[in-house]
């Protein structure tokens, strides 16, 4: 039996069993195109070469080392796997609203590493979790990086920290209805002292990122949908204290004055920013504040939370904030705003994550512009820059392959693509 097809069996048998592990050799894989995401250039007749699970070298007529395994992706045009920086990966609205009353963490935690799974195979390789509950994230974070589960890289934000009433809050339910949990599990915290402190708890029990409401918003049943839920001073000290601990910080903001809010405190990430006006995305351009705008999932909202059992008061605010939202987006990227891409997968459903890249083309981006919103874009505000985000020698072999040209035809993204590769393991098909 020759090595390089003792590799292909061993390869073969990995993918069958669901085991998530690297061949132990150097992989070459033959490439029609490879996308430059950063100038949007193909370049043609390339191979990849891959050792340990990082990108080696880059060239028309590499040498396989003995031993090795090839990969013929010739017909196909390779990017590099696509990042998605507001996910829910611990939940999916696809049951009854008041399901959530009746699931365990137990349940939660059975699901999770199969909307993983699904982000994966989608071509979503990297995603910040923008929070979750029980350290779920935190807990398949772990399991993955480990080997002993498939899925993406995950950021893990943990608990979302909200003042008390707020819409990281219980609300629109009778004071009698009781949770039993440690105090501190919860993002619910108020006051300086008291944000500072949730900040030190999360960051001990594993957060890579902090996420905090700076506005009221749309999936829940307080009235507003952008008034701000904390004080300046409370703003700053969160992300104050997250940045003291090396942490970035993403401020959930639909609300034009709490949008200035958050980016007067510092934020990395404004999320959502519906109603951001002229000197909100004037002020984002000068701190150089990114935003993750979900500008596809109002589609799904509007389509299918009725069927769910949702309150009406949370679908006509959908309906209020959702074309609201696509505009200024659009008026955002004009003026030259950063965006980096996040869908918040989880208010629909996981592996979907590329259906929002067609929407970003259609409210004022170019093909190249939503694809580097997803890969350079989302590399930078994550802080991986030199780990992923494009396919260079020195990143990890994170590499997706369509049939076709995503330049002239954008929803090649949107279904799972040919192949994908995570750390020179192949995962899909």
């Amino acid at each position: 039996m020759s090595a390089r097809f003792f590799l292909s069996l061993c390869l073969i048998t990995l993918l069958a069993s669901g085991t998530w592990a690297q061949p132990s050799g150097a992989l070459l894989i033959k490439a029609g195109a490879i996308l430059d995401v950063r100038t949007g250039k193909m370049l043609t007749n390339q191979q990849i070469l891959v050792e340990g699970g990082i990108i080696k070298a880059i060239g028309p007529a590499l040498k396989l080392p003995d031993g090795g395994l090839e990969l013929d992706w010739s017909s196909y045009t390779i990017l590099p796997g696509l990042m998605d920086c507001h996910t829910h990966i611990s939940g999916q609205s696809d049951g009854n609203y008041y399901d959530r009353f009746r699931k365990t963490l137990a349940d939660m935690a059975i699901l999770a590493p199969v909307y993983a799974k699904r982000t994966l195979e989608a071509g979503f390789t990297t995603i910040r979790d923008m929070g979750s509950t029980g350290f779920l994230d935190v807990a398949l974070r772990n399991a993955i990086n480990e080997g002993k589960l498939q899925g993406p890289r995950i950021l893990a934000a943990t608990y979302y920290i909200g003042s008390t009433g707020s819409h990281g809050d219980m609300v629109g339910f009778s004071p009698w209805l009781t949770f039993k949990f440690p105090e501190e599990m919860t993002g619910v915290s108020d006051g300086v002292d008291g944000v500072r402190k949730k900040v030190r708890y999360l960051v001990k029990n594993g957060a890579d990122v902090i996420k905090f409401g700076a506005s009221a918003g749309v999936l829940s049943e307080e009235e507003s949908v952008g008034a701000p839920q904390y004080t300046q001073e409370e703003m700053n000290a969160i992300v104050s204290e997250a940045h003291m601990w090396g942490k970035r910080v993403g401020a959930h903001a639909h609300g034009t004055e709490a949008i200035k809010m958050a980016v007067r405190a510092g934020v990395n990430s404004i999320e959502h920013g519906s109603l951001i006006d002229d000197e909100g995305i004037a002020m984002m351009i000068k701190s150089g504040t990114y935003l993750v705008a979900d500008v596809y999932n109002d589609d799904y909202i509007l389509a299918e939370f009725s069927r769910l059992g949702f309150p009406q008061k949370i679908i006509d605010k959908e309906r209020l904030v959702g074309q609201t939202q696509r505009q200024n987006f659009q008026k955002a990227v004009k003026a030259g705003v950063k965006v980096a891409f996040g869908t918040d997968a989880g208010v629909y459903p996981h592996g979907d994550n590329g259906k929002q890249f067609a929407h970003m083309v259609k409210w004022g981006m170019t093909p190249l512009q939503a694809i580097q919103a997803a890969t350079i874009n989302a590399a930078d505000l994550l802080g991986l820059s030199d780990k992923a985000g494009a396919v260079e020698v020195g990143k990890y072999a994170d590499l997706i392959a369509v049939f076709g040209n995503p330049l002239t035809k954008i929803d090649l993204l949107e279904a799972n693509p040919n192949f994908v590769m995570k750390g020179g393991a192949l995962v899909h098909p």
